[in-house]
């Protein structure tokens, strides 16, 4: 045989081994290919058992944000003058958290008048011991304003305690309370109105200079006027 027929030969023997060799390897990709689709379709549930813990992280991420904020919103002072309260030291806010109410309150510097009032009329134990009341604290300057009148009704022992206790209510009051308008009903048994007009929060007729202190069994807002209940 000569050279150029033994070459033509090997090639036309060659032919069939490489068709076979292309038709198993497009086989085994038409397989892959479709098990890929069958995993994919198969299982819906999965999918969207997948698509479902991937977004829970962010919904409790989202539930923890608003959480925060709401505590944060609860932890926050309001009124123009809690400034004025020291930064340190028993009449500090973190002092007064440390205390009961009216000891709280003879540390303050913004309403020590209001302390002694307590102390003269006998209330200091029964605030001190109560459980969750929030007091509507006049500070010193309301004191100093007060008329003649009133301050001879206030030295009647009777009368001031009414007066006092007028300032007190049960429960710990949010300044969102406040802003949304509650009657609340005082220790003395008469109802108090609360209300916010533009960024100012009062209760009757007085404004908060400084609220939502905390004392170890109280919530006290600072006002500038002594309220009196009606006769």
């Amino acid at each position: 045989m000569r050279p150029c027929d033994s070459s033509r030969a090997r090639r036309a023997a060659a032919m069939p081994l490489v068709a076979v060799a292309v038709a198993v390897t497009v086989a085994a990709c038409a397989s892959a290919t479709s098990s890929s689709a069958a995993r994919s379709t198969s299982s819906p549930a999965a999918a969207a058992s997948a698509t479902s813990s991937s977004a829970a992280p962010a919904t409790s991420a989202s539930a923890t944000a608003s959480s925060s904020e709401s505590m944060n919103e609860a932890a926050a002072t309001i009124g123009n003058d809690c400034g004025m309260i020291p930064a340190s030291g028993m009449g500090s806010m973190h002092g007064m958290s440390m205390d009961p109410v009216v000891v709280a309150a003879s540390h303050n510097p913004l309403i020590t008048t209001l302390a002694a009032e307590i102390k003269k009329a006998g209330l200091t134990g029964t605030l001190d011991s109560a459980k969750d009341i929030t007091v509507f604290a006049p500070d010193n300057e309301a004191f100093a304003k007060l008329s003649a009148h009133d301050m001879s009704m206030m030295s009647g022992m009777a009368e001031l305690d009414k007066i006092l206790k007028y300032h007190v209510v049960k429960g710990h009051i949010t300044p969102a309370e406040l802003a949304h308008g509650m009657t609340l009903t005082t220790l003395e048994g008469s109802p108090l109105k609360t209300a916010k007009m533009g960024s100012v929060y009062e209760v009757e007729n007085a404004a908060v200079t400084c609220g939502n202190l905390h004392t170890a069994n109280a919530t006290v807002y600072i006002i500038n006027t002594v309220l009196m209940p009606m006769h």
